[in-house]
């Protein structure tokens, strides 16, 4: 199981890091593969497959970055 990205440091500005979004790069992709990884581990649990799970975590993305798209329960 991997290590949880929240140990993951930020990176200050005195590390001549130029933007607050460049130092939070790191810590973002970390927790986005985290957050996959537990999604399709949890999808395989229930009994779907990878490839389904993967699938419905890309239509999850795409249907966020849509304005006024966000699905509604």
């Amino acid at each position: 199981m991997p290590t949880s990205a929240a140990s993951t440091s930020v990176a200050s500005p005195d590390d001549h890091i130029l933007t607050a979004q460049e130092a939070l790069e790191p810590l973002f992709l970390a927790l986005e593969e985290e957050a996959e990884v537990k999604m399709v581990a949890a999808a395989l649990r229930a009994g779907w497959s990878a490839e389904a799970a993967v699938a419905a975590i890309d239509e999850l993305r795409r249907a966020e970055l849509v304005p006024g798209n966000r699905a509604r329960h």
